[in-house]
Order: structure tokens, then C-alpha cells, then sequence
């Protein structure tokens, strides 16, 4: 191994002759230390030797990069939201069934589900600013594909590749944070990080009903995702510039100690992680790549049959492929616990699934999520199709339940401690109520009124409820060392729960409907049908309060 000489010891004449000075001999002792400290960590480099500091370039503001990194998520998190508005006018022009128009919504969010904790494992191994650009480029590049996508199967295709970008880009966004601020800055910085979390559903809402109303050059829908294509590149430009990789956390120093006689060869080191392990070849440790192909699997045999079922009669191979699903989830389970045996890094730790409290906490967050992308994509479809809102709208009708989401979250914690201890049942309650009150005043074709407005308040506020606290106390309850990987259980469970909700809720409607654009009164009908399941899929989460020890549910 080449080792490298301090930057503060000045180069000598004679290193070999018995003239040297004490402070010379002090000098070549403490650079052979560091020698000797460098040899028995093969993942020290010279960037450690020196620090995290470039020569010849000032390393670029904090500020520059949380701009940038906010700027990228905001753009991933609208795209979730701002599809919702513009389905009924891509239903329209694209020709497209209601099973097509299920695939665009789903379609990103079932990539972004199975690649999000991957990607989180690249940025780790080959670096979060590398990887963010790299989902930045890929997402920048499928907007513009969706922008021009001329038949529903592309823009369905397009969507996956979008998701799949956002998979590796948005996952590089907290890392980055965290390793780039401390103390009150971190703090500030993880405010502004929350707000675009709280303000990305009610803003997906309000510039994708602008965008598809305003018909900017008679793109009609296009926009929704052109819009990306400036931003993205405006980033991609500033990114390799403004970015940089935070350095890792300085490891306490070795004592100093006399030089170590030879020793014999010793057997190959483990591979490093870290920098060392960026550098070490073409594999990359930890990446579950079989467990990662069984889990895209499973999701995709499940999550089809549930959004064409419908649309062709429920047949056959439909109810084969839910079968095939269930095996390959029992086969991923399987090969997960194995590699966890084997000492290896599998996707989805059983370790952390198997945590008191997570199993219940896992099904909870999905039921909850499926219940609020459900409720959208049917109240959407009915106050354009139905009622015949314009895009703007109906992007502003759903801005207060977005708000109250927003709102309880952040400020649940304020409540007294004995009423934090009712919050997930009651927000699951509250929700069930609300899906019923909506459905029933919109249930005779009117637009429901100020009553309305108090339904999807209500909902809102009901969902966070549910969501919120649920997450935070399970997060709390698991060892440090489980954090990361419970988090990204978690909000994998979050999307799939989507995705869910999408492709179930979504197919009733459209079933109640036969798939076409329905007059206001079968709309109604057909909406009111749909917020009677979502009631009765919000009362499983109350239930499931019930639960005091089923196996490991607690």
C-alpha cells in the first residue's frame, strides 16, 4: 500500500543520514505512526489524511446544497399528487381504459415502492450526491418521455422509469442533510425538510389543476410533466458544481506506538464499507439483488390482476397471479431469513419486521395509505367526470384535506399524553366517518357544500392522525441500530399501501361505473359505493387497536 506523508511534515534532503536533528527524528516517528495506523485500515485514503477540503476550491455552501436537494424532492414528491388532476383530461386524449389510467398513477409509485430501499443501499455504498444526480438525471429524463408519450402503454412505461428514478434520488436527500449539518442548522434544515413533505401533497394539487387548465400551447395534460424537464436540468447543471459529498464521521485517532516488527502475509481483509468499498470493484456488498428481483415480482403479479381484473371480467390467469404473488412473497420471506443467517445484508431485515410492535404497525400504515390514494383517485374522477369541475378546481377542493395533514402532522405531539394514547384509533374513526359523510352528501349529484369542505377536512385530519404517531412511536421503539432499516420498512409499506389503494378502491369505482365517463347521478352512486368500502377498510385500522398479543403483533 502507497501511504502518503502529511501535508505538515516539509520535505528533507537526506532521510537516511545520522545527522538529523530531535525534531526531525520527533517528525519521521510520528509520520511512521500514521504509516502504521493507515496500514491496519485499508479504508484510510489520503482525503482522510488531509481532510474533506479540495485544494484549490472552496467547498461549496450548505446552503446551496439544501436548495438543490429540496428542489429535486419537491419535484418527486408534486409528481405523486399532481397525476390525480390531470386523469380525467389523460383519460380523454390518450384514449385510455380505466385499468391505463390506473397503470399511470400506480405505475411510478409501484417502482418507487420496491427501489426505495435500494436506492437508499447505493447511496450509502456509492455515494449520496453521485446517486442523487443519477435519479435526478433519470427522473429529468423520464418527464420528458411522459411529456410526449403518444399512447397510454408509454406513458404507463414512462411512469416506471420516473418512480424508479425517484427511488434513487429521493432517498439521497435526508443522507445529505444529516451528514452536512449540525447542532441548530440541522435543525432548521430538517424543518424546510418536513414543510416540502407537508406542502407536496396540497401543491401537487393546486399547479397540476393550473397547469392542465391554463393548456399552455395546447399541450393539454403535457405540462404536468414538461414542467420538470427546465427544473431538472437547471439542477443537473448546478449539481456537480454546487454538491459535494459530505465526509464521513472522524474516527478517533489511534495512541501512538512503536513500529511493529514484519510480519508474515496475512489472509485477505473482509471487504471495507464505506470509501474503501466504493473502490473495491465492480460488486457492491450489500446490495440484495435476488431479494430485490423476488420482491418486483411479487408486487407486480399483485398489483396487475387487481387493476385489469375488472376491466376483463376477472379471469383466470387474474386469479393465478394473486396466487403466484403469495408464493413468491413466502419465497422472498424465505431467502431473506436465510441470508440474514449467513451473516449477509438482506432488503428487508427479518430481524426488524419481526420487532414487537412492527408487524401491526406495517399493516396500519398501509391500510391508511391505501385508504387516502383510494379516496382521491375516486373523488377525483367524480368531481371531473361527474360534477365537470375544471382541473384548477378540482386541484383546490382537495387543498383542505392536504392542509389538515399537513397541520396534525406537525403538531400531534402537542396533545396531552393521555390523548396521544387514542390517536391512531381515533384518526382511523375519524377517517371512517369522514369517507361516509363525503360519499353521503355528494350521494344526490349536488357538490356537497360547505359540508363537503368539513368531510375532506376531516379525512385529512383523520389520516394523519392514524399515520403520524404511529410512525414516530414505531420508530422510537426499535434498537438504533434497526433505525434505518425500520424507516425504509415503513415507508416501503407506506407506498405499497398507495399503490394498493390505487388499484382496489379504484377498481370498485370503476366497477360501479363499467369504466366510462358516467353521467353525474351514476358518478354519485358509484362514488358512494366506493367511500362505503373505504369507511369499512378504516374501521379495520380501529380494530386492530383491539389487538392485545396475536404472535408478534403487539
Amino acid at each position: 500500500m502507497r501511504h502518503t506523508t502529511p501535508t505538515t511534515l516539509p520535505p528533507t534532503g537526506d532521510l537516511g543520514g545520522s545527522s538529523k536533528s530531535e525534531a526531525t527524528d520527533s517528525r519521521a516517528a510520528e509520520s511512521r505512526a500514521a504509516d502504521n495506523r493507515a496500514a491496519d485500515n485499508p479504508a484510510t485514503d489520503s482525503r482522510a489524511t488531509r481532510g474533506p477540503v479540495v485544494r484549490g476550491r472552496r467547498p461549496p455552501r450548505p446552503g446551496w446544497l439544501l436548495a438543490i436537494v429540496l428542489t429535486g424532492q419537491l419535484m418527486a414528491v408534486l409528481d405523486v399528487f399532481i397525476v390525480n388532476i390531470a386523469a380525467p383530461t389523460v383519460r380523454a386524449d390518450l384514449h385510455a381504459s380505466g385499468a391505463g389510467l390506473q397503470l399511470v398513477i400506480a405505475g411510478y409509485t409501484i417502482s418507487y415502492a420496491v427501489l426505495l430501499i435500494t436506492g437508499a443501499r447505493l447511496g450509502a455504498l456509492i455515494g449520496h450526491r453521485r446517486m442523487f444526480l443519477t435519479g435526478l438525471a433519470v427522473f429529468t429524463g423520464a418527464s420528458l418521455a411522459c411529456g410526449l408519450a403518444a399512447t397510454t402503454g408509454q406513458l404507463v412505461a414512462f411512469r416506471f422509469v420516473q418512480g424508479g428514478g425517484a427511488a434513487l434520488m429521493l432517498p439521497q436527500v435526508l443522507s445529505l442533510i444529516q451528514r452536512t449539518f449540525t447542532g441548530g442548522s440541522r435543525a432548521r434544515a430538517l424543518g424546510a425538510y418536513a414543510a416540502v413533505l407537508a406542502s407536496g401533497a396540497a401543491g401537487g394539487q393546486i399547479v397540476g389543476g393550473a397547469l392542465v387548465e391554463a393548456d399552455l400551447l395546447g399541450f393539454g395534460w403535457r405540462p404536468v410533466f414538461l414542467v420538470n424537464v427546465p427544473i431538472g436540468l437547471l439542477l443537473l447543471i448546478l449539481g456537480p458544481r454546487l454538491l459535494h459529498e459530505p465526509a464521513d464521521p472522524p474516527r478517533p485517532a489511534d495512541p501512538p506506538r512503536p513500529a511493529d516488527p514484519p510480519l508474515p502475509a496475512a489472509p485477505p481483509r473482509p471487504r471495507a464499507e464505506g470509501p474503501a468499498a466504493r473502490r473495491s470493484g465492480p460488486y457492491l456488498p450489500g446490495l440484495d439483488l435476488p431479494g430485490l428481483v423476488l420482491l418486483a415480482a411479487a408486487v407486480l403479479l399483485f398489483t396487475v390482476p387487481l387493476v385489469l381484473g375488472q376491466e376483463r371480467g376477472w379471469p383466470l390467469w387474474g386469479w393465478i397471479t394473486l396466487g403466484l404473488s403469495a408464493v413468491l412473497v413466502a419465497l422472498f420471506a424465505a431467502y431473506e431469513t436465510r441470508l440474514a443467517r449467513r451473516g449477509g445484508t438482506p432488503l428487508i431485515s427479518p430481524r426488524v419486521v419481526r420487532a414487537p410492535g412492527m408487524p401491526l404497525a406495517v399493516i396500519r400504515i398501509a391500510l391508511g395509505m391505501a385508504a387516502n390514494a383510494g379516496f382521491m383517485f375516486a373523488m377525483t374522477l367524480h368531481v371531473q367526470g361527474g360534477l365537470g369541475y375544471s382541473p384548477l378546481r378540482a386541484g383546490l377542493t382537495f387543498v383542505p384535506m392536504a392542509v389538515a395533514f399537513g397541520v396534525v402532522g406537525l403538531n400531534w405531539q402537542r396533545l396531552p399524553a393521555r390523548w396521544q394514547a387514542v390517536t391512531v384509533p381515533g384518526g382511523f374513526l375519524l377517517a371512517a366517518a369522514s369517507f361516509a359523510g363525503a360519499g353521503l352528501v355528494l350521494r344526490g349529484g349536488t357538490d356537497g357544500g360547505p359540508w363537503l369542505l368539513v368531510a375532506l377536512t376531516a379525512a385529512g385530519a383523520g389520516l394523519s392522525f392514524a399515520y403520524s404517531p404511529l410512525l414516530t412511536r414505531t420508530l422510537t421503539t426499535v434498537r438504533q441500530q434497526d433505525a434505518a432499516d425500520a424507516s425504509g420498512v415503513l415507508v416501503t409499506a407506506a407506498q405499497l399501501g398507495l399503490l394498493t389503494g390505487v388499484a382496489v378502491f379504484g377498481a370498485v369505482f370503476l366497477g360501479a361505473t363499467d369504466g366510462t365517463v358516467p353521467s353525474v347521478g351514476a358518478s354519485a352512486d358509484a362514488l358512494w359505493v366506493t367511500c362505503v368500502a373505504l369507511a369499512g377498510g378504516a374501521l379495520c385500522g380501529v380494530l386492530m387497536s383491539l389487538v392485545r398479543r396475536v404472535g408478534n403483533l403487539r
